[in-house]
């Protein structure tokens, strides 16, 4: 049986949220640096560009592990992180990774492990929503990142549809925007890429009319 929180407990309770700024806040709102969050979009969306630009930000509150099971750490993954100007964030804040769920659970499990911790993808990692439940729970002080791909506008397997339900902050890529569901406030469209938004939304409207 869970230990019961009086409403004093509760009242008082002190979170860990992220000092956001800017369209950050204006998008996320300020978030914790606990729990899950979820990425979609289908290929040529941003979606990769824009994890990467959130993995940036996101470098300057805790130490992050990428675990790019999907590209690997091959050339295609190397010239997202120069696009994206990673080669400018501190060494030590982030690696990358392409481990099993099992490796990965190793490493989070030692002392000093990294706190913020993204999956790409929630189809490459080979979990079930079971496995997702329990790896959340092991890991609850923590921030997990799932990256998945689309089908459409929806995450395009079962067990993404079922960690979008869940997920505290919800993210949805397309035309180069990451359009943002954050239980922490915000709500504001994220625009990824200005010139690809720009050329994507315009060719959009023009073809609607």
């Amino acid at each position: 049986m869970g230990r019961a929180v009086s409403m004093t407990q509760l009242l008082t309770k002190k979170f860990n949220l992220l000092p956001f700024d800017g369209i950050w806040e204006a998008s996320f709102g300020k978030p914790e640096l606990a729990g899950s969050w979820l990425i979609w979009g289908q290929s040529g969306s941003g979606k990769t560009r824009f994890t990467l630009q959130l993995c940036k930000y996101l470098s300057q509150f805790g130490r992050i592990a990428y675990n790019s099971r999907e590209e690997g750490c091959g050339p295609t993954i190397q010239k997202a992180f120069i696009e994206t100007g990673m080669d400018t964030v501190k060494r030590s804040s982030i690696i990358l990774l392409n481990e099993s769920t099992q490796e990965l659970y190793e490493r989070l499990k030692r002392k000093k492990s990294p706190q913020i911790v993204v999956t790409d993808s929630v189809q490459y990692s080979g979990m079930n929503y079971r496995d997702y439940c329990t790896f959340k729970d092991t890991f609850r002080s923590k921030l997990l990142i799932f990256v998945s791909h689309a089908d459409g506008k929806e995450p395009s397997s079962r067990t993404a549809k079922s960690i979008r339900y869940d997920a505290d902050v919800k993210i949805r890529c397309e035309g180069y925007k990451a359009f943002v569901t954050s239980r922490y406030g915000g709500g504001e469209v994220f625009t990824i890429w200005p010139e690809g938004a720009e050329q994507y939304w315009g060719e959009n409207i023009i073809s609607i009319n």
